[in-house]
């Protein structure tokens, strides 16, 4: 049994006696949405149906080898905003994907992720089946495959974030699968955003981070930051907030050493208006402190969090 089910369990309000066994359900539970305004002199249904074959492929694939019951699914929200054609039945797009884990005791969720990827090319012919497998992920067509690699790779980030917040390191084995699909990722001349010479905020760049040696702290961060910190909040909220603080602490020692990563850029994405929230009511010192260290770590934001002080 994986040490992320006995909370869920609770966080479920099911006293259930849980063994490992074979999946019973998915793991992702997830909306799905496909917007193609900008799209012209193609017909709109192609992209219903585009959508319904996402939410499908999503929800209906197993990911993950441990049982999830439904009370246990991970939310999310993914969004395929297209914007154009490439070729015949060729699309380029930017999908955003949304990702949260709920808190102990409480209706809060928290956001684990808020990212754009905005580097998607892929092609679609309606009704065709949208087809993954971790063993030949670039199949027989690059462009046809490139769409569900980027799903996968997605799913598997959101997995690993999700089992790090439950268990220390919980979340290697997906991340490595994001590896994997990163190096057998499909290739041509319109795709982009796999590679490490393409920029430095890409798919490459994230697995690199959550698997890079340099950022192990951050994963305690995830776990203490989630287990520690939020879990805790029902029954102490200072005891709640200091493990946040000293989370804070954390990155910042990541951020010293690795300034503007991308990991880093991920996690403030995620969580900066939380952290805002969580220490606008904390004592003086503690407040002052946390705005101090985000202000230095997410600077696109630091405005915000100076108001905090």
């Amino acid at each position: 049994m994986h040490k992320r089910f006995p909370l869920l369990l609770l966080l479920a309000g099911a006293l259930i006696l849980y063994c490992r066994r074979p999946a019973q359900a998915q793991e992702i539970r997830a909306n799905v949405s496909v917007v193609a305004a900008q799209v012209q002199g193609v017909d709109k249904k192609i992209f219903t149906t585009l959508q319904n074959s996402i939410r499908e492929f999503l929800n209906n694939r197993h990911w993950a080898n441990d049982a999830f019951t439904p009370a246990e699914r991970i939310e999310c929200n993914f969004l395929l905003n297209v914007t154009g054609t490439v070729g015949s039945d060729t699309y380029k797009a930017s999908l955003t994907i949304q990702a949260t884990r709920p808190v102990y005791n409480a209706s809060y969720v928290t956001s684990l992720m808020n990212i754009q990827d905005n580097s998607v090319v892929f092609r679609y012919v309606e009704f065709q089946q949208l087809e993954f497998s971790d063993t030949r992920i670039v199949g027989n067509d690059p462009l046809s495959s490139n769409l569900t690699a980027i799903l996968a790779y997605y799913v598997n980030i959101i997995l690993g974030l999700d089992y790090d917040s439950f268990s220390p390191r919980g979340g290697d084995p997906y991340f490595k699968k994001a590896l994997n699909i990163v190096n057998n990722a499909p290739d041509g001349k319109e795709i982009s955003g796999w590679k490490a010479f393409e920029g430095n905020r890409n798919r490459y760049w994230l697995q690199d981070n959550l698997l890079n040696a340099k950022f192990l702290q951050f994963h305690d961060v995830m776990y203490q930051y989630h287990r520690q910190g939020l879990d805790v909040m029902y029954d102490d909220v200072a005891k709640g907030r200091a493990t946040v603080l000293n989370c804070l602490n954390m990155l910042y020692s990541i951020h010293q050493d690795i300034p503007n990563s991308m990991l880093m850029q991920v996690f403030f994405a995620a969580k900066g208006e939380e952290l805002q929230k969580l220490f606008a009511k904390a004592m003086p010192q503690e407040r002052s402190r946390a705005a101090e260290l985000l202000s230095q770590m997410d600077v696109p934001n630091a405005q915000r969090y100076q108001q905090m002080k």
